[in-house]
């Protein structure tokens, strides 16, 4: 892969072009996108560093791998407009509910695909990616986009058929524990804790948690009871927390999206 083209150039694909150009998996100079408001574009092409295009057609002249990151509902007008220059190329989607099966009929059959789901933390270098399992793309450029997006967190190869469940946790989830951090800051204010101090405090407790069970591969459970003990006051709460119906909250939840 030499170059990178964006097709779009909302949050998630900032995220993107800046998460790979401050790694230095990328140079700036080899990172291109279009977008239709250019006052915006030009804007963020300065403070991340990526080549700002003028027309769609000199993005998919200077690109190589293209990234389709314009809304869902635009894409089905962007191939019918663009499938024959996108033959020959590499077409990386981030967009939801585009996979490899429904791009399959509206492309050349040159054009090598790939869907990555990613989530909002990938803005911070800490999100989930997941490749879908089928896709079209040659070996070597497939290996060169697992390293370009683990620049901005896990990168997980998911089955097909997972691909819908598996997003919805990765990318619905942030919202639920977002829920969550203001729960608990609500907590903390209400017995006195600064609101920014409690936000602080919580944010950093789940990012903690987190980060233990990835290094440590515990179960969960196995890492609440060693913070649960005996006649305790965690255990109280965890015990409110059950009788709440904590558990059946968020299985309720995935539930709601899926079903």
């Amino acid at each position: 892969m030499k170059t990178l083209g964006f097709i779009g150039m909302g949050n998630m694909a900032k995220a993107i072009a800046e998460g790979i150009i401050k790694s230095g998996k990328m140079s700036g100079q080899d990172v291109y996108a279009y977008a239709p408001h250019q006052d915006k574009l030009q804007k963020n092409a300065k403070a991340i560093g990526f080549m700002p295009c003028a027309t769609m057609e000199e993005l998919l002249e200077a690109s190589d791998t293209v990234v389709m990151a314009c809304k869902p509902y635009q894409i089905e007008g962007v191939l019918e407009m663009y499938r024959d220059a996108l033959a020959g190329k590499a077409l990386v989607s981030i967009a939801a509910g585009w996979d490899f099966a429904k791009y399959k009929p509206l492309l050349d059959a040159s054009t090598r695909v790939q869907f990555i789901m990613p989530n909002t933390p990938a803005m911070v270098g800490e999100g989930v990616m997941l490749f879908e399992e089928t896709h079209s793309l040659e070996e070597e450029e497939r290996k060169e986009l697992f390293d370009l997006f683990s620049a901005l967190g896990l990168v997980e190869e998911i089955p097909s058929h997972l691909m819908g469940i598996a997003g919805t946790l990765t990318g619905c989830g942030p919202a639920f524990i977002d829920l969550v951090i203001e729960a608990l800051g609500d907590a903390g204010v209400k017995y006195g804790v600064p609101r920014a101090q409690a936000y602080a405090l919580v944010s950093q407790m789940i990012l903690g948690s987190a980060k233990l069970q990835l290094k440590t591969g515990e179960h969960p459970g196995v890492l609440k009871d060693n913070v649960c003990s005996p006649a305790g006051t965690t255990i109280r709460g965890v015990n409110a927390l059950e009788r709440a119906g904590l558990r059946a909250a968020f299985l309720d939840a995935i539930d709601a999206i899926v079903g």
